[in-house]
């Protein structure tokens, strides 16, 4: 299918063919029919990604902070490739269309397929003839509403949810400054509302199409300061709200001062907010803020999960605002077409940003533009599989991914591509987008969005899974019964019940080695598939010298393993105990298998505390002081903080047995004490390449896993 892209690096706009994204279980693909451009968020996003690197690090100073830390916590090798790997990731434009229901997830009971529907969405309504969207950012179109009009449900939200937030009573007297699309169908909803509408652009172009629209009055500029006195009799308007995109205060400046004395002032557009506080404090006015769409918005149990608020409390959420826009469409209330100044093919797409964004004057350029997609009534079989190079493989080992996200980019693909006697036949992703992206960066046959076409292609011999936690288990599993070898990031289970599943799966298929601390060399398990979880530090210089050095110690070690691993947002997905299993799930699984390898015993008894904070704080319950006691008696400390400086190195390991002492700093340095040994010093290595070179050696040689059943299952 076609998708209109942006590079975040250079700005470059382009269509590409990707495939058809897959369905999700609380979700909807949607066979697009027609999407909007909206001038204002699009702007935004197409200038920033066209700016140079320096000129992206001026607008957003917090990402430089964010690149600051992670260079202090994890060096400035791994910081770098992480950021150059989101640069070269492409963004997915568009967030608003309507189109035809082709696919429906397996929870959604609202929608079925055939069904005509708007959506909205960030990264979901895109300009793409299919798309993924969550059941909750879809609404149905009655047949009165085209799907033209309909495609501008998302952006009509907005102007919904703004209306709302004002709180506007039929009869007030509003202002609206700055008449883009939102304001426009802003003032269009508010006179649908029964009020009054004073419209404000600097462009006198689009004052008048507010006349046109039926605006009462419109001011072009600083005008408004006057018109607003005599509109209003000198008593202010009762509410205003800036939809302005501006770098200066100047439309909150001129919102204060044309209120009414305890008047609203919502904020929807891109202004800047340093609030004149003499004006404000003076006529003691509400300042309100719209985030977008409305309740639900960034809430990933509404959006991806579907989880609804309750009608009785929360009554207009993102959806309801949708399908309120769709109804005043419906009642000739609005007419957004009126807007849209070009309807463009999709293949004429890149053609609208130029109209749009371009270096014609600003009086030329147009509102919107809808993008129409004319082969969206036509029934065809979606491609899920995009074939990009042809077949190469002449003996090497066929190789796919499952997943095309920061971390696979950043440090498994480039890897993966510089290593020798394997092909990279496939990579999968849920959207199809990044797997296209990285297939065409990292030299991969093709790109899919159905895992289960790839396991069906019989030169694929090994998976490498690096998806959501969620999903570790349920594609490992799969894998595995279809006769590939697994290597599955950590944790391979975040349940259980899923650690049940696959442990059944293994020792089915007979995968070895199953004793404790057994080796790839083996016996058990050969002929059977290879199963390796990521546990890339075992597998570091650091490790195995470590390993080395205490081989002959002849009695118990003592570990302190501490972690500065920093705070999480508290709506991260690796927090979410469903989706990430939550971080000690998640990631201290890591520093666990670190100590039962360096150490060669299972762990028999754990315990824990955690930090307590009032209030409850993210960084405080992730932060967790754990001893373990091993069946050879030896005993393994692990502090795992989240509430420590960025300053200091994220990892620090004492071990000490015997007289003998190793500490290792950060994987970069680790020293030897007790006896003559080589320090290890140079490039931080957590093992990552080793891993891989211990997989694909293991998998040529048909030797056993280097880790056994009982260890992945301790652990």
């Amino acid at each position: 299918m076609k998708q209109l892209l942006q590079s975040y690096r250079s700005g470059e706009i382009w269509l590409a063919e990707v495939p058809v994204p897959s369905v999700q279980p609380h979700g909807v693909v949607v066979r697009t029919a027609a999407s909007i451009i909206s001038s204002g968020t699009e702007r935004m996003i197409t200038e920033l990604a066209r700016r140079t690197l320096l000129g992206k690090a001026v607008s957003r100073p917090d990402l430089v902070r964010q690149v600051i830390r992670r260079v202090r916590v994890e060096g400035l090798g791994q910081t770098l490739t992480k950021v150059f790997a989101k640069l070269n990731t492409p963004i997915p434009l568009g967030y608003s269309c309507s189109g035809v229901v082709t696919e429906v997830g397996s929870a959604v009971r609202t929608l079925a397929v055939g069904d005509r529907v708007a959506c909205a969405g960030s990264g979901y309504a895109t300009h793409a003839e299919s798309n993924y969207v969550p059941a909750n950012l879809c609404v149905r179109l009655p047949p009165e509403v085209g799907f033209a009009e309909g495609a501008f449900a998302g952006v009509g939200a907005v102007a919904v949810n703004t209306l709302h937030l004002a709180e506007v009573q039929f009869g007030e007297r509003v202002a609206v400054i700055g008449l883009g699309l939102i304001g426009l169908l802003t003032g269009q909803l508010l006179k649908a509302a029964g009020c009054g509408v004073l419209g404000c652009d600097i462009n006198p172009r689009r004052c008048r199409m507010a006349r046109e629209l039926g605006f009462d009055r419109v001011a072009c500029g600083a005008e408004i300061l006057t018109a607003a006195v005599t509109y209003t009799g000198g008593q202010g308007l009762d509410a205003v709200i800036v939809a302005a995109a501006s770098q200066s205060s100047e439309p909150l400046i001129w919102a204060g001062e044309i209120s009414r004395v305890r008047g609203r002032v919502v904020v929807v557009g891109m202004v800047d907010m340093h609030v004149p506080r003499d004006i404000y404090y003076s006529r003691e006015l509400d300042l309100r803020v719209s985030r977008s769409y409305g309740p639900g918005r960034y809430d990933p149990e509404y959006e991806e999960r579907g989880r609804d608020y309750p009608y009785g409390y929360v009554r207009w959420t993102e959806q309801r605002n949708m399908a309120a826009f769709v109804e005043a469409i419906r009642r000739g209330q609005v007419n957004p077409l009126k807007l849209a100044g070009r309807r463009l093919a999709i293949d004429e797409a890149p053609e609208a940003y130029r109209l749009l964004f371009g270096p014609a004057g600003e009086g030329e350029k147009p509102i919107t533009v809808v993008i129409e997609y004319p082969g969206a009534g036509i029934e065809r079989e979606e491609e899920k599989i995009i074939e990009l190079r042809p077949k190469r493989v002449r003996g090497r080992v066929g190789v796919c991914v499952v997943g095309a996200g920061r971390f696979a980019q950043g440090v498994l693909l480039p890897r993966l591509s510089r290593m020798r006697d394997i092909a990279l036949l496939g990579i999968c992703s849920a959207r199809g987008v990044s797997a296209e992206e990285a297939a065409r960066r990292f030299g991969f046959r093709y790109a899919a969005t159905d895992f289960e076409q790839l396991l069906s292609d019989d030169e694929v011999q090994a998976v490498i899974i690096a998806t959501r936690h969620d999903s570790h288990a349920r594609l490992a599993i799969r894998a595995l019964k279809a006769g590939k070898h697994v290597l599955v990031e950590k944790p391979p289970v975040i349940t259980q019940e899923e650690l049940d599943e696959l442990l059944t799966c293994l020792r089915g298929l007979g995968v070895g080695p199953a004793v404790y601390g057994s080796q790839g060399d083996s016996e058990e398990g050969k002929g059977a598939p290879l199963f390796m979880v990521g546990y890339n530090r075992r597998f570091s210089i650091h490790g195995r010298r470590t390993k080395e050095f205490f081989q002959d110690r002849g009695g118990p070690l003592f570990i302190n393993y501490r972690v500065n691993a920093g705070a999480l947002p508290a709506d991260s997905w690796i927090r979410d105990p469903e989706v990430g299993g939550g971080r000690i799930i998640g990631e201290m699984c890591h520093f666990v298998d670190y100590c039962c390898f360096v150490i060669g015993s299972p762990v028999v008894a754990v315990q824990a505390e955690r930090l307590r904070s009032t209030p409850p704080q993210a960084a405080s319950d992730d932060s967790v002081a754990v001893i373990m006691r091993h069946r050879d008696g030896s005993v393994s400390s692990i502090m795992y903080s989240c509430v420590g400086s960025a300053e200091v190195p994220k990892e620090r390991v004492e071990i000490h047995g015997k007289q003998l002492s190793v500490v290792t700093d950060d994987f970069s340095t680790t020293r030897f004490f007790g006896k003559e040994w080589p320090p290890v010093r140079g490039v931080q290595d957590k093992g990552h390449q080793a891993e891989l070179e211990v997989f694909f050696e293991c998998l040529r040689r048909g030797r056993a896993a280097p880790m056994s059943v009982s260890e992945i299952e301790n652990v």
